[in-house]
């Protein structure tokens, strides 16, 4: 039921709010998971201030499911996977920064298939992934160095710790996987205190440090856009700046600088524009060809996550949440 329109975001207006009873209280992205399913159900995944997760169907609009308690601490991050080879199920990531562990679950039926616990004994877990490498799954925990030393942990499904990967970094905020169809290879990418880096996954080893000279801010999130000729590596700031990088040689193409602000999330429209999420409480349109902001839409609350969909009902649309905000905004393209 993908319905299509204009896919210019120029003209995006507030629609509605699709929930009341929400809760984010970390600075941190992917506060709410969102896709279809392999039975073409839209699914909305967050979480209450009890701790639950609500399982949330966009077509009826209505809550249909809920793991009650799902974590001992409030749960900060969700992220969506679906493997199509031997594993084919939906499955949820849900990490809580404040207990430290990281729980994966079988949408179909509630199922906890993984539960790791105190992953980072010494600091929080702001941040965690999976990974399919040579169809074997991972999960991938994000370090946490500003007092103690903790690595880049790689467990299995069975929550079985694989490896580490040893680097020091200070606070990790963002970790994600990146597999270059092109060369076969398998890449971590974080995005941390200082600088951002990406890790080949097989060696165990830093491919890049994607680093700017005098650069002390913090980096939240990060995005690899795909064109034909060359991998874009796209990360935010709390310097209110965008830096757009070659992924493979590490060369910094351009900046885009329009606020001082923190810019916390980003989401990739199409591989001319992406649209980025602000503490001064605005959505910001960003054409990557004229390297510059070109709209910027007022959102009440710092926003943390923001994610384009095709909504069963309104075709291409953002949904954001906002820092320690209980309502998640859907955003509608008008032509």
């Amino acid at each position: 039921m993908d319905i299509s329109k204009d896919s210019s975001p120029k003209n995006i207006e507030f629609i509605k709010y699709i929930t009341n009873d929400s809760y984010s209280n970390y600075w941190l992205c992917n506060t709410f998971a969102i896709f279809k399913s392999i039975n073409n159900i839209f699914y909305l995944v967050y979480t209450n201030k009890q701790k639950s997760i609500i399982i949330f169907d966009l077509i009826y609009n209505k809550k249909i499911n809920e793991i009650k308690n799902a974590h001992k601490e409030h749960i900060t991050n969700f992220r969506y996977y679906l493997f199509q080879n031997n594993f084919k199920k939906d499955l949820i990531l849900s990490i809580s920064a404040s207990d430290n562990n990281v729980k994966l679950w079988n949408v179909a039926n509630l199922e906890c298939i993984c539960n790791i616990k105190n992953v980072n004994k010494n600091g929080l877990l702001l941040s965690a992934c999976c990974l399919n490498n040579n169809n074997q799954h991972y999960i991938i925990t994000s370090n946490d160095n500003l007092y103690f030393s903790e690595y880049i942990k790689v467990f299995d499904f069975e929550g079985n710790k694989i490896k580490e990967i040893d680097d020091f970094n200070f606070n990790t905020f963002y970790i994600d996987s990146y597999y270059d169809k092109k060369n076969s290879v398998t890449y971590i990418v974080t995005s941390n205190f200082g600088y951002v880096k990406s890790y080949d996954f097989n060696k165990s080893k830093i491919y890049h440090k994607y680093f700017y000279e005098d650069d002390n801010g913090r980096h939240f999130n990060i995005i690899i856009n795909e064109l034909e000729e060359i991998i874009e590596l796209i990360e935010s700031s709390n310097e209110g700046i965008i830096r757009i990088w070659n992924f493979h040689s590490g060369e910094l193409f351009y900046i885009i600088k329009d606020s001082i602000s923190s810019l916390i999330c980003i989401c990739l429209w199409d591989k001319d524009t992406i649209i980025v999420g602000s503490r001064d409480r605005t959505i910001k349109i960003i054409d990557l060809n004229k390297k510059k902001v070109t709209d910027s839409i007022f959102s009440q609350g710092y926003i943390l996550t923001i994610k384009k969909i095709v909504h069963p009902h309104y075709g291409e649309c953002l949904i954001s949440q906002g820092y320690e905000n209980e309502q998640i905004k859907l955003w509608e393209i008008k032509n």
